[in-house]
């Protein structure tokens, strides 16, 4: 059965590693046929929360941004896949900064699979851990219904493209496959 694939890639670097990764899972999946969708926040307009506490009553951000049509996508997809590069033991800003903006059309993300895609200049995959709880922390405790399906860790990538030809390449191509 075909899903609908949301893959969020949020590298700050066009072709950065988490990126590339990102590539890697869409053709799996695009090949697996499935629809897939990536949306790339360095390309997008995605305000901080400003804690207002309006969309808690009316399920509106009163910012006017590309938010809107991100949410609308998360509610939509089957399958949401977070990809971040890990600074300092935890996700980029701008993913952090999506998942803050999710608060008004959170409750409505159910029953999603979940894929997480991270890369980092570190080679230890339990020095990313932290990153991991951190997406749990939105994923599992906030998402009614999710089910965490896999975690790709590009270990060892620094420098663009330095996660080309790695286990993770292929990680990322199977999982999209088989998601």
């Amino acid at each position: 059965m075909s899903k609908k694939i949301l893959i969020i890639s949020s590298s700050p670097r066009k072709g950065g590693n988490s990126d590339l990764l990102c590539d890697e899972f869409i053709r799996g999946a695009s090949e697996a046929g499935h629809k897939t969708e990536k949306v790339f926040l360095r390309d997008k307009n995605i305000h901080y929360c400003i804690g207002c506490g309006v969309c808690n009553s009316t399920a509106k951000c009163v910012q006017s941004d590309d938010m809107e049509q991100i949410l609308e996508s998360m509610v939509e997809a089957d399958v949401i896949v977070l990809a971040t590069p890990v600074y300092f033991y935890t996700m980029d800003a701008q993913l952090k900064t999506l998942i803050d903006r999710t608060v008004p059309r959170y409750t409505e993300m159910r029953n999603k699979e979940i894929y997480y895609i991270m890369t980092a200049a570190d080679e230890e995959i339990e020095h990313m851990q932290k990153t991991v709880e951190s997406l749990r922390g939105f994923t599992m405790d906030c998402l009614d219904g999710a089910v965490e399906k896999g975690i790709i860790y590009g270990v060892g990538a620094w420098n663009k493209g330095e996660i080309l030809d790695t286990p993770a390449m292929v990680q990322a191509y199977q999982m999209g496959k088989d998601s």
